[in-house]
């Protein structure tokens, strides 16, 4: 008996020992993904969505507290004037260390502008963000982080003013918006220019059925709207103008009115939304803390509004089991980009779906996590 048991204990503790070393490896292998790229956080609650006319929107709660004061969006900065963002061609100042001024030139370019963060903190760019002036207005290639003292960044960018190349401001001003899932896709995903200009024309590229109801931001109000006020096709100017603006305004204040009295228990955080035009959802937005999703949800509304707007009337409502499907992981091809120490930008493409997280490093937290429905 004794030598059976002393057989015994050493196969336990061999046992316990390689059930460890699979836990410590498969937890290796979350945190080197940053755990998102896999799918949504384990603690990541749905609530029961808030529809207005076709759009639903359901909130994405968590409990885990995160701090993300310490990073800055490009809204405040460009405030503020920590950041600075000029077109290529324009002469802009960069201190050296010592104090020295030392000017940077380059030739323009459509699809690439210059950022310097001059601030304290890392600067965060969310893909689809418009910046306003230069030679024409542009919006944000892709998510990324910009450490304060970095040097001058060359900062790709998207066209979303196709008539003008002249006049504006040296320097880009925040124009407090961010393009609608639409343009959104057309830049993040599918990296074209030529269809970005489409997207911003057309309104959406949803696919439309030939028994559904008028949008009431048609393709045709679109070409109106830039005959009348937008000859240049500026974004701003299509969207927030008058004849459009007013439309999101009104759409957008009710909304916010109905979503301020989602039901939370206690401890919730609200950190994200995934939203849904009718029976198909669309869309997902999930930031690492409320604070941050604070920061950009009045834009971020008015951007899904305007694809609202876009797409046609139907009596279809998403429900919440089909927001909760739309949360389930890829299992497609996923390419990377970082910056050491920096950040970590990672997208999977699975058919229509694909899925991009931003993580800060080194610690690996994703501070903005999005899924889309390409629409074509």
């Amino acid at each position: 008996m004794r030598q059976k048991g002393n057989f015994y204990i050493p196969l336990v503790g061999l046992l316990l020992a390689a059930f460890a070393f699979g836990a410590l490896a498969l937890a290796a292998a979350g945190a080197g993904s940053g755990g998102m790229a896999a799918g949504p956080r384990n603690d990541w609650r749905l609530g029961e969505g808030v529809t207005y006319e076709n759009l639903t929107v359901f909130p994405v709660f968590a409990r885990l507290g995160v701090d993300t004061s310490g990073f800055v969006t490009l809204d405040e900065a460009l405030a503020s004037g920590d950041a600075v963002v000029t077109e290529r061609g324009s002469e802009i100042i960069r201190r050296s260390r010592d104090g020295r001024p030392i000017p940077i030139q380059q030739g323009a370019s459509v699809n690439q502008l210059v950022l310097i963060n001059r601030g304290a903190k890392p600067l965060v760019l969310l893909a689809g963000e418009v910046v306003s002036g230069g030679k024409q207005d542009r919006v944000i290639a892709k998510d990324r982080i910009v450490p304060p003292g970095a040097e001058p960044l060359p900062l790709d960018v998207f066209c979303v003013e196709r008539g003008r190349w002249t006049g504006g401001s040296a320097q880009f001003l925040s124009s407090t918006v961010i393009v609608h899932p639409s343009v959104r896709e057309k830049a993040v995903v599918e990296q074209k220019q030529d269809e970005v200009w489409a997207a911003v024309r057309s309104g959406t590229t949803a696919r439309v059925s030939a028994d559904a109801a008028p949008a009431a931001l048609a393709g045709g109000v679109v070409a109106g709207v830039i005959a009348s006020e937008a000859q240049s096709e500026s974004y701003a100017k299509i969207y927030k103008g008058s004849r459009v603006g007013q439309s999101v305004e009104a759409f957008a204040t009710e909304f916010e009115r109905r979503f301020a009295r989602i039901p939370r228990e206690k401890g919730d955080q609200l950190i994200g939304v995934v939203v849904a035009y009718g029976g198909e959802v669309a869309w997902a937005d999930v930031f690492a803390s409320q604070a941050m999703f604070d920061r950009y949800w009045s834009k971020l509304l008015r951007s899904y509004v305007v694809e609202a707007l876009a797409r046609p009337q139907t009596k279809e409502r998403a429900s919440l089991d089909d927001a909760r499907e739309f949360l389930e992981p890829l299992k497609g091809r996923e390419n990377t980009e970082s910056e050491p120490g920096v950040y970590r930008w990672r997208q999977v493409t699975e058919g229509r779906y694909a899925e991009i997280a931003l993580d800060a490093l080194p610690k690996g937290l994703t501070l903005h996590w999005v899924k889309i429905l390409r629409t074509s």
